[in-house]
Formats: structure tokens, sequence, C-alpha cells
């Protein structure tokens, strides 16, 4: 494996959002943004989960006030975290894709060397007496939760799950795989060893739980949508854009301030790092800075 071939880093939405779940994820003081698997029922129940060590039916019904709880049938993709079930010997974060987004991370070439960063909406929560909150008179915003360097790439094609390895056989994209035939049921697995522009320089897939302003996209007193993001992201010198964001009118520059009014729909959004050669250093400094080491068994 040629790790300086690493071409693409991919933002990757996940978690709770308006339509799914209708609350934000939160940030916890201490433990940083965690995020809520969406309801689904190519899932199991959220009493089967933790997040971040904690009950993840209680942070459901706490925050959704009621809404969702332990019972509430959970997509638990990406699976970033060690301690969110019980595991098998061998496993490694994973992350699963179908339908529409699987056909745009292909159709760039996403694969073995590249990395995703999650992000999802978040929202700072504390605790109360009666369980969780969110932070009275708090803004939410876009953050990223986590990452994962893709080793493996699995294709399930016809509900074939026969070729995966044992340990992912909980996995909700092989564990029903029958839910998502026909649709390019892909898992990406992330590799042994996180290494970026040739240097290894830690764990290939976990959730971030330093918590500090550089996770945060949005833009502070706009709709979250409105991302601040690093001025070198810019394509308005010939390069080509963030994919789905190739209208020149999504950029704009604010004093030493770059604006990205991000699309409202789509999950996947592909960089070409050869075009971008700022982009891997700055990826590396938040999985150093943010990231919580993965055990693996």
């Amino acid at each position: 494996m040629d790790w300086n071939s690493i071409v693409k880093i991919v933002l990757s939405r996940k978690g709770f959002d308006s339509s799914y779940g209708g609350v934000p994820s939160p940030v916890l003081p201490g433990i940083g943004p965690v995020s809520l698997p969406i309801p689904s029922q190519a899932g199991e129940p959220a009493r089967s989960y933790s997040a971040a060590g904690l009950p993840l039916g209680d942070l459901l019904s706490h925050l959704s006030r009621g809404k969702h709880d332990a019972g509430t049938s959970v997509h638990f993709d990406p699976d970033l975290d060690p301690g969110g079930s019980s595991r098998r010997p061998g496993w490694r974060p994973a992350f699963g894709q179908v339908g529409g987004a699987q056909t745009h991370l292909a159709n760039h070439g996403v694969g073995v060397g590249d990395l995703f960063l999650f992000f999802g909406w978040f929202r700072p929560a504390e605790r109360h007496d009666d369980g969780w909150r969110f932070v009275p008179g708090s803004a939410s915003f876009h953050a990223f939760f986590g990452w994962l360097q893709v080793g493996a790439v699995i294709d399930l094609p016809d509900r074939d799950t026969t070729h995966v390895p044992g340990w992912l056989a909980e996995h909700p994209h092989v564990a029903h795989a029958s839910r998502f035939g026909g649709q390019g049921n892909t898992i990406y697995v992330a590799a042994d060893h996180l290494q970026l522009g040739g240097s290894r320089v830690g764990d290939a897939g976990g959730r971030f739980r330093q918590w500090t302003d550089e996770l945060k996209l949005s833009a502070e007193g706009v709709n979250r949508s409105i991302w601040n993001v690093p001025t070198w992201l810019d394509p308005r010198q010939g390069r080509t854009p963030l994919s789905y964001h190739g209208r020149p009118e999504r950029w704009t520059r604010h004093g030493d301030r770059l604006y990205l009014q991000t699309v409202s729909k789509g999950q996947e959004f592909v960089l070409d790092c050869r075009e971008y050669g700022e982009a891997i250093p700055w990826a590396g400094h938040l999985i150093e800075r943010h990231g919580i080491p993965v055990e693996k068994g």
C-alpha cells in the first residue's frame, strides 16, 4: 500500500438532523461531541449501545424529551468507538454507505488510503436534575466528531455477506444487508494505523473527545449551514471545488475569513488533496489534537 498516494478527504455528514432524530447531537462537558445515530429499522435498539461510555438510550430520551428512548431502533454507523457495544476479536472502526451517496463516493474514486472526516449537527449539553439537557440559550452548529482512514473497501452485492470478516457481523450494513439489496451496499474499514503524507501519526479511526472551537464548522451568528472554512479551501484559483459546492456564489470572503454556503442536501463532500496541499496537515492537526486512541481486539 502506497500511503503517499492519499488523494481525497471526504467531509461526511452523519447523525441526528432535523429530519432524522429532530434534535442536535450533544457536545458534552469533558467528553466532547457525541454523535447520536439516526432512528432506523436497519439497526438495533438504542439499549444495545453506549455513547462515549454513557447509555445511549438515556441520551436519546433526555435530549429528545421522550420522542426517542432505549427502545428506539438506531443505525449505529459510523461505528468509531470501541466501547460502543460488545465487540468480537479483530474489531476496528467501520462505516457503511449505500444509494446515491455511495455512487458519489465511487464516482470520485474514494478508496484505500482516503480519509473521512465525519461532521454533524451539535449543541452544547449539560447534566441537570432530570438528566441531560441542552444548555439553555445555546446555539446549534455543524462540527466534526470523528475520522476514519480507509484500509479496505468491502462490497456487499446482492445481499451476500459470506465474504465479510466475522467481527463485522453486527455492523448494520452487514446485519441488515437484506434491506440494502441493489443499493450498492459498501463498507469502508479503518486501516491499521493513520498515515498522512507518508508519516504514521496514530489510529486510523475514532471519535473526537477533546472539544475546541477548531472542530466547529459553522460561522458565528449566522445559519449553521454557513461555514467558516480555512482560506486555502477557496477554489477560485481554477482548482476543483469541494464536491457539490461548485457554484462561485457559495464562496465569499469576509476580510481574512472564507465563508461557504453549504448545500442543504448531500452526505459526502469530496476534496481532492492533489489540488489542496494544505488539506492533509490540516486534517492531521485536527486528529492529533482532538482524537481518542482506538483499542483493537
